[in-house]
């Protein structure tokens, strides 16, 4: 299992928006195979900044399968047009864990 990382900077003002095209993006990532869970949290700090964490099965189920599959355009429809900058996705491989 990997773990994908984006730190999303939403524009000034649209975060309400934003969280209501997320709520609907969430039916179309959870759909996808590979997909295992994700949490999305919000800045304390920046309140227009959101850590998005998604765990799948493997890089591919995200990069390929998700990225590829035509249910991508929705996503990218209800959401890619909130970010400035656009955001850097990373993945990550576990090496420990506490808890």
């Amino acid at each position: 299992m990997i773990l994908e990382h984006a730190v999303l900077p939403v524009e000034p003002g649209r975060e309400a928006d934003f969280e209501r095209a997320f709520a609907e993006a969430t039916a179309i990532i959870s759909s996808m195979p590979g997909f295992v869970d994700l949490r999305l949290s919000r800045s304390i700090e920046t309140p227009n900044e959101y850590l998005l964490l998604v765990h799948w099965q493997s890089v591919e189920a995200h990069a390929v399968g998700f990225r590829g599959s035509p249910e991508y355009g929705r996503w990218r429809e209800l959401l890619h047009d909130f970010y400035e900058p656009f955001p850097v996705v990373e993945h990550f491989a576990e090496v420990a864990r506490v808890g």
